[in-house]
């Protein structure tokens, strides 16, 4: 079983124990979650240290820019905002299961459309959803809704459109997190209805890790923009949806600018340039004698286990001070190598995405028929390279695998 199917069944374990508590929704005052607020009654009891914070604008590198918070929405005013509506969430993917199971547990009215016995709907039901309750079919769930979450894949939001749009009536919200749809409209023929308000909240990493970090009493960093402002509230909407659906805070985008970086980004350095480098580096290193543990250790290990985290913890600069004389050196020389090198590659992508290439390509592949078993080609031939097999081995040695 891959790791992230072993990721996905324990976070829906964890789901599925929670469900019963989370079915009676009590106003809540202490937590964002009701996991992490039951978890912390069992704690020690501590004084509260964090300061009051809100709404700001604040000077990005130069740049001024607001910064929502979920403390500008205690649970008893969210719970207040929307207490006339129902949040129709399509679709139980991984944005789905993760904004679902986090607004149920703000004590919002949720109800999920899945297509009836597929996989989705026997998940939601793994996680307490139940039918003819809180799980119905697409179209029943849209009826129900006031505000209605598309979180179909982008493949399955242009495939069923033409379906939903006839639901989408005046009066409800419809939202999404991902510009993609609307954006790419010339492709993906998805036209919002003109009389609602159509808003964005996109999450900056996966669903697992928006439900992770709320269960946690944390949230996500997400973005929010709006694409057509009906009622005039549409971005207050977009931000208290934001919270609703475990967002820590929140700044302000366009739907063409989240769907541009969103696309270019996980090309970019996210995945796609992380997995060439990493094989380029270590097929270089093979070629002149070092072992697959040495190679691998090199390329993967030390920048995932080391360096990564002080960039991600302190910043670049921290991680350069953190490193030999030696190694700081070379690296801030070869640095400029690199980006010169790889300018010309991020400017290509970059247009790539912008002018709907990429689009077409993804509306492509992602709506074929042998749609899975071509993604399960490509990623079982990533999992045999040496550098992964290799690493398999490297990881289980960890101090925290052994026994």
């Amino acid at each position: 079983m891959s790791f992230a199917s072993r990721s996905a069944q324990a976070v829906r374990a964890a789901s599925r124990r929670a469900a019963t508590k989370a079915a009676t929704r009590p106003v809540q005052a202490a937590s964002y979650s009701l996991l992490a607020r039951n978890a912390a009654a069992k704690a020690a009891p501590r004084v509260a240290t964090a300061p009051s914070r809100g709404m700001k604008t604040l000077d990005f590198a130069g740049t001024k820019e607001v910064v929502y918070e979920r403390s500008d929405w205690p649970l008893a005013k969210l719970q207040d905002y929307f207490k006339n509506d129902t949040l129709a969430l399509i679709g139980y993917g991984s944005q789905g299961h993760g904004q679902g199971l986090n607004a149920r547990d703000n004590g919002l009215n949720v109800v999920v459309g899945v297509r009836e016995n597929g996989e989705s709907w026997k998940q939601a039901i793994e996680d307490g959803w139940v039918p003819g309750e809180t799980l119905f079919s697409i179209e029943e769930a849209i009826n129900r809704g006031t505000i209605i979450m598309n979180l179909l894949s982008d493949a399955a939001q242009s495939q069923t459109w033409p379906k939903i749009a006839p639901l989408i009536t005046k009066g409800k919200t419809l939202y999404f997190s991902h510009g993609f749809s609307v954006v790419y409209k010339n492709d993906t023929h998805v036209v919002p209805p003109a009389d609602v308000d159509v808003i964005l909240v996109a999450p900056k990493g996966s669903g697992r890790t928006v439900r992770t970090l709320f269960k946690e009493g944390r949230g996500i960093n997400s973005s929010v923009a709006v694409w057509q402002d009906v009622t005039g509230k549409a971005k207050e909407k977009a931000v208290a949806l934001g919270v609703a659906v475990g967002s820590g805070y929140m700044y302000d985008t366009t739907f063409e600018k989240e769907v541009y970086s969103d696309l270019y980004g996980e090309r970019g350095v996210l995945m796609g340039a992380i997995q060439g480098l990493f094989c380029a580096q270590y097929k270089v290193l093979r070629a002149n004698g070092h072992t697959p543990s040495e190679a691998f250790n090199e390329t993967v290990e030390e920048a995932t286990q080391s360096l990564y985290p002080l960039i991600g913890q302190y910043g670049m600069d921290y991680m350069y001070n953190a490193c030999s004389t030696t190694a700081r050196r070379g690296a801030l020389d070869w640095a400029k190598v690199f980006e010169e090198t790889n300018l010309p590659v991020f400017e290509k992508l970059y247009q790539s995405v912008r002018d709907g290439t990429e689009t077409r390509r993804s509306l492509e592949f992602n709506g074929r028929s042998t749609y899975r078993e071509d993604l399960a080609k490509e990623l079982k031939e990533i999992d045999e390279q040496e550098i992964w097999r290799a690493g398999k081995v490297v990881r289980s040695l960890r101090p925290d695998n052994l026994s």
